[in-house]
């Protein structure tokens, strides 16, 4: 008897495609725009700093988000391309650059997948945003191969050691189970880790950990409500939560988590979040 082979239907959205439409949707739910805002802003002149970028350079931010390292950039001079899988959040970022009166280009871009020619930028840089593109040996590819030679890729990527990456460990009981192949994205700011991604191609001129200090927070559990109201992994993860009757099991998990991070005090509390910092000449 001869079988004949299903096909998707014209039009129905591959694997790969319905994995990136429900990134795209993590990350625009929340509010990650208050969560830059509030803590992470610092992030993005440290690694525009550490990346030697300047006037008249070609710069392109992969996961650039809100613009947190496109828009000093462009505040040096160079010009900047800020591309994100996300629109919500490069609309955020426009706003933001008009409003600092800054001139660069916005394009929704998926980080395995760059629309834009081999060799074309001097510096391809990605601030806590390519690290969590599904597919890693992908992403590093494409981070090199629109990297021309001689030019830098600068990347700050979270810790699997760190705060982050003690979060994620801290949710994962509670998400639906990763697609094959995916792995955390904290994975990331391990040292061995991203020299194995990039294989040689990129000769490292800093492997730098350093911590972001956080004190925008009167009680460690106020940092954790941050969190699962306006981070987008956070949100999505209780949501699955709480779908299986264990939303109070989360927040607990999530509040008992800052807890033990708190550096500062009970009514005054300080985090210390670890990320890896790495810049490098494509060879």
């Amino acid at each position: 008897m001869s079988q004949t082979l299903s096909t998707p239907a014209p039009g129905t959205p591959t694997a790969d495609q319905q994995l990136k439409a429900k990134h795209r949707a993590i990350w625009a739910s929340g509010d990650y725009p208050a969560m830059v805002e509030t803590f992470l802003l610092p992030l993005g002149p440290r690694l525009v700093e550490t990346g030697g970028i300047s006037a008249g350079r070609r710069v392109l931010d992969v996961g650039a988000g809100t613009g947190n390292a496109s828009l000093p950039a462009a505040a040096t001079g160079a010009h900047v391309t800020a591309s994100d899988l996300t629109p919500e959040l490069l609309d955020v970022g426009r706003r933001r650059a008009e409003a600092a009166g800054l001139d660069l280009d916005w394009i929704e871009a998926d980080a395995e997948d760059l629309p834009f020619a081999d060799g074309s930028y001097d510096v391809v840089m990605s601030c806590i945003g390519a690290m969590f593109a599904p597919h890693r040996q992908r992403t590093a590819d494409e981070l090199v191969r629109v990297t021309r030679p001689g030019g830098t890729l600068a990347l700050l990527s979270w810790t699997p050691e760190g705060l982050v990456g003690e979060l994620f460990r801290t949710m994962k009981p509670f998400a639906p189970a990763p697609p094959p192949g995916v792995q955390p994205a904290p994975l990331w700011g391990s040292e061995e880790h991203q020299r194995g991604l990039f294989g040689g191609r990129v000769e490292f001129a800093t492997v730098r950990r350093d911590v972001l200090e956080v004190t925008a927070f009167a009680r460690a559990r106020d940092f954790g409500e941050h969190f699962r109201v306006n981070y987008g992994p956070a949100v999505a993860v209780r949501a699955n939560a709480e779908r299986e009757g264990r939303a109070a099991e989360f927040d607990a998990a999530l509040d008992e988590l800052c807890e033990r991070w708190n550096c500062g005090t009970a009514d005054r509390a300080r985090f210390e979040m670890e990320y890896l910092l790495t810049t490098g000449t494509r060879a």
